[in-house]
């Protein structure tokens, strides 16, 4: 990159660019299976999933695709059929995800835990009749009714014990026969081994990568309720090739060699999560890694893999670093062969990632972005300069980061001024699905309205205030939850804290901040007000704190304030419903 090209004035994050990196390198829009088909083609017989210790090589993995994607097209899965995909982290996702888009369809998402109403609303809004899932009660069961109340019509059915090694594969049906459901044997069930009972050979689909829908991924965007995110072939194989190049700038230790085909990724994160999807799935793929899949997070299992498999790279959220920080054995597990780490999903407090880098030694970099931009946008470099610390980085190759006025928002702000930050790029999406008019509310003068406040430095690190639904008005004044939660962190006894902005009769909102310690640590209220008293201004001092156990999480980890704010409306209804105060 020339000296003109790293210093023009709109782009002030050029000059800050790692130098083996081209913010202008060439990205091309292809179909996201040629990901799939390249690492088949390159690393055959190494192993791609490792799933409770069953291991699946490139080559098994690309031939049960093609198996897949053949029999997705004779039961008529063709070009732009939507096909549901309701399964948590195994096999059969991945196989699942790409034999879909190999037989022309479109992908959509559906979290395993979401409550009926939900999975009704998704149906009907995606317009899906096929949707793929476990024979598992927990999952079938809602599937099941999902066929006599919604338009869905056919289902297929994904048997575990067929994805578990030896002995677990012939002790899981003894063991778990309670938990596996009873599968009807009618045309409205398929099983997945009559699916993939054919020669591998789907016919050709031409895909023009930069129109066609590969997935859509639902989300509840900036406002509303939850709409599919469009991403096209383009959008996800772009965000890919965006993180890997990135990934590949980073320093290496002595002795540390080529990353293709060498890395062990842990999958944790569910896969039907965007983050999951780019950062594991298609980034571990595109590596040549080893993906390691575990079904769902659990501590002492998640310790345990990261020892045994010696575990290279794990991107995860910041939950579950912290969990890891504060694991009351922490210093029995040897956790030296993790090298780079990329958190999202949600803020990374500076505790968290300091403190989770000193215990294994690996690099842990920040990224953003959301389900609408396929989602990663900005990362941290590896080598963060010590006034950087709490930004979400540089926008990756091809990235444009623009933060615009609140009040005129076709206004670009300079660097130093706050505002809401949006993004341009190859991975922004196409737009939302039948929904042309939050489309243009998004997608203006080809920016993509992110809904969060930020503000870019000269050297072009944004740094995010807060989300703007999530402002607390407090007296007319501007509260940021992540302020408040950054400070609260930086008590040593803190182990998770969330703050939200609950009703005041006379402030408007009030400051409550919710907060979980670590384990055999103590703290009242007036202590952490004395701790916070040089670290926040009054009008951000929580004027509430409840201690709690446990602090809600969503499916992938993430703190909700939002559940927290729920339960909050729902103490108010049941007070207003017996006359008194919540």
């Amino acid at each position: 990159m020339g000296e003109a090209a790293r210093t023009l004035p709109d782009h002030p994050w050029l000059a800050s660019y790692p130098p083996t990196v081209d913010w202008a390198m060439p990205i091309p829009a292809r179909p996201l299976t040629e990901l799939l088909d390249g690492a088949v083609a390159r690393h055959g017989a190494k192993p791609c999933l490792n799933f409770l210790g069953k291991r699946t090589s490139y080559r098994e993995l690309g031939q049960l695709v093609d198996r897949a994607a053949r029999g997705f097209q004779a039961i008529g899965v063709g070009k732009g059929t939507r096909v549901g995909l309701f399964l948590p982290n195994t096999p059969y996702y991945v196989i699942a995800f790409f034999g879909i888009l190999k037989a022309g369809g479109t992908v959509v998402n559906f979290n395993p835990l979401y409550a009926e109403r939900e999975l009704v609303h998704q149906i009907g809004d995606s317009d899906i009749d096929l949707m793929v899932t476990l024979d598992l009660k927990l999952l079938y069961g809602k599937m099941a009714r999902m066929l006599a109340e919604t338009g869905l019509k056919r289902l297929v059915i994904c048997r575990m014990a067929e994805i578990l090694p030896f002995p677990k594969n012939w002790l899981f049906p003894i063991a778990k026969k309670a938990e596996i459901a009873a599968i009807p044997r009618d045309d409205r069930h398929i099983p997945f081994a009559q699916l993939i009972a054919n020669d591998g050979r789907p016919a050709p689909v031409a895909i023009d990568a930069r129109e066609d829908v590969a997935v859509l991924q639902y989300t509840g965007g900036t406002t509303g309720v939850p709409k599919g995110a469009m991403l096209t072939h383009a959008n996800l194989y772009a965000n890919t090739i965006q993180c890997a190049t990135w990934y590949a700038a980073k320093e290496r230790k002595p002795g540390e060699g080529a990353d293709d085909g060498q890395e062990r990724m842990l999958g944790v994160l569910p896969l039907f999560h965007v983050f999951a999807m780019t950062a594991v799935m298609n980034f571990g793929l595109h590596l040549g890694a080893e993906i390691v899949l575990l079904p769902r997070f659990e501590l002492e299992q998640v310790m345990r893999t990261l020892q045994k498999e010696r575990i290279t790279l794990f991107p995860a959220v910041p939950t579950i670093y912290t969990a890891i920080n504060h694991h009351k054995h922490l210093k029995d597990f040897d956790l030296s062969s993790i090298r780079f780490c990329m958190s999202g999903g949600a803020p990374l407090p500076l505790e968290v990632k300091e403190a989770f880098e000193r215990t294994t030694g690996c690099t842990l970099v920040e990224g953003y972005g959301l389900s609408e931009s396929s989602p990663v946008a900005t990362v941290n470099p590896a080598v963060l300069h010590s006034d950087k610390k709490g930004s979400i980085g540089l926008p990756l190759p091809g990235t444009i980061v623009e933060i615009v006025s609140l009040e005129e928002p076709r206004r670009v702000l300079p660097p130093g001024e706050k505002g809401e930050v949006c993004i341009r790029g190859p991975q922004v999406m196409k737009g939302y699905w039948r929904r042309p008019d939050e489309t243009a509310q998004t997608l203006v003068d080809g920016r993509l309205h992110t809904g969060d406040v930020g503000v870019m430095d000269e050297d072009g690190y944004t740094t995010i205030v807060d989300r703007i639904k999530d402002m607390i008005l407090c007296s007319g004044f501007n509260v940021y939850p992540r302020n408040v939660e950054e400070a609260i962190y930086l008590h040593p006894a803190v182990a998770e804290c969330v703050v939200a902005g609950v009703p005041d009769e006379y402030r408007g909102q009030t400051v409550k901040a919710y907060v979980r310690l670590d384990e055999g640590q103590s703290l009242t209220a007036e202590e952490l007000h004395a701790f916070l008293k040089d670290k926040l201004s009054p009008i951000e001092m929580p004027k509430v704190v409840e201690f709690r156990r446990e602090l809600p999480k969503t499916m992938i980890g993430k703190l909700s304030r939002k559940a927290l704010l729920d339960e909050e409306q729902s103490k108010r209804d049941a007070a207003a419903a017996t006359g008194g105060s919540a």
